[in-house]
């Protein structure tokens, strides 16, 4: 299966058909969605993601490994994820 994503650094096959779950077909998708948006999406889909998945995603759109993202993006995604969450719970 030609599948863009999984073209994509850091994406796997799991994590790809995990993103297609929830509507993410390609890149420009994942784009659109940005990082954050799409790792939220696919945990409240059900699936058990780590982390590792939102850096992942934030390294698909840089074109970078994961583990090269400074630690200080990787503070900035999960501050913005904290705080769509707790927009999420008001």
């Amino acid at each position: 299966m030609n599948d863009e994503l999984q073209l994509l650094k850091n994406l796997g096959k799991t994590s790809a058909q995990w993103l297609h779950a929830v509507g993410i077909h390609s890149a420009s998708d994942l784009r659109r969605l940005g990082a954050v948006d799409a790792y939220r999406a696919v945990r409240t889909r059900g699936f058990r993601a780590s982390k590792v998945l939102l850096y992942a995603i934030e390294g698909a759109l840089l074109d970078v490994h994961w583990n090269d993202i400074p630690a200080e993006r990787k503070e900035a995604l999960n501050r913005q994820l904290d705080a769509l969450s707790t927009r999420q719970k008001n």
